[in-house]
């Protein structure tokens, strides 16, 4: 392992567990305010990182920068509307990644083009690793909450489909839940296999449009700017 991958995972660690711990706890309260107290029963309304960890999902957001966790249990008997709540409970999720992501970007947008002009921004500084870990906490975030928004089972994004659907069709497409997970493993293993970004692809534009709006800078150049920052 080189020295780049060294710091890049040491940096990615604690994102990567605040990411998917602010995620689950997020859908956990958001369907307490509904009625639904299950998962504060069940101990998961906590910032306690390995009570939300996925050992598939984690790997993914280590290899990938997007996966998921454990997700939290919801019992849609007991919100107050539960179609419509369902809605927001799964939003709340990929909600929070994307507040997060913006918190990062903020902190870029006002710190970036200061250390530039001072020419103090340079790998191996304390300000350098400090602004991959912004860039990083933005990638990861983005990453995490705009995957979980793509309308696959179990995704949260199915969720939200299902939810804004006629009862009918809702019930017809909650019958491919039963196929959701061998899709998206199925695209994960034709990416690996045959190097063509599928996912990556449907991620990129989003990606790019919220880090350009959360930091004034293109999604590329804080690529750019994370290689030269970690050598």
């Amino acid at each position: 392992m080189d020295l780049f991958a060294i710091k890049e995972l040491l940096l990615i660690t604690p994102l990567i567990l605040l990411a998917l711990t602010v995620h689950e706890v997020a859908h956990g309260w958001v369907a307490e305010k509904f009625g639904d107290n299950t998962a504060r029963l069940m101990g998961r309304i906590t910032l306690n990182p390995i009570a939300h960890l996925d050992p598939m999902g984690t790997l993914l957001m280590f290899l990938a920068h997007f996966g998921w966790a454990k997700p939290v249990p919801v019992d849609p008997r007991r919100l107050n509307d539960p179609k419509r709540d369902m809605i927001w409970v799964s939003l709340a999720g990929p909600g929070s990644n994307i507040i997060l992501a913006a918190l990062f970007g903020l902190g870029l947008r006002v710190s970036v083009r200061p250390a530039v002009e001072a020419g103090v921004l340079q790998g191996g500084s304390f300000l350098g690793l400090l602004i991959a870990l912004m860039i990083l906490g933005l990638e990861i975030n983005l990453g995490l909450g705009l995957f979980n928004l793509i309308p696959i089972h179990p995704l949260d994004g199915s969720k939200i489909v299902q939810g804004l659907l006629p009862l009918n069709q809702a019930y017809e497409y909650q019958k491919m839940e039963r196929y959701g997970m061998m899709i998206i493993f199925t695209l994960f293993l034709f990416e690996m296999m045959t190097h063509v970004p599928i996912l990556s692809f449907v991620l990129r534009w989003p990606m790019g449009v919220l880090a350009w709006s959360f930091t004034g800078m293109h999604y590329s150049s804080l690529m750019r700017m994370l290689g030269v920052l970690l050598l």
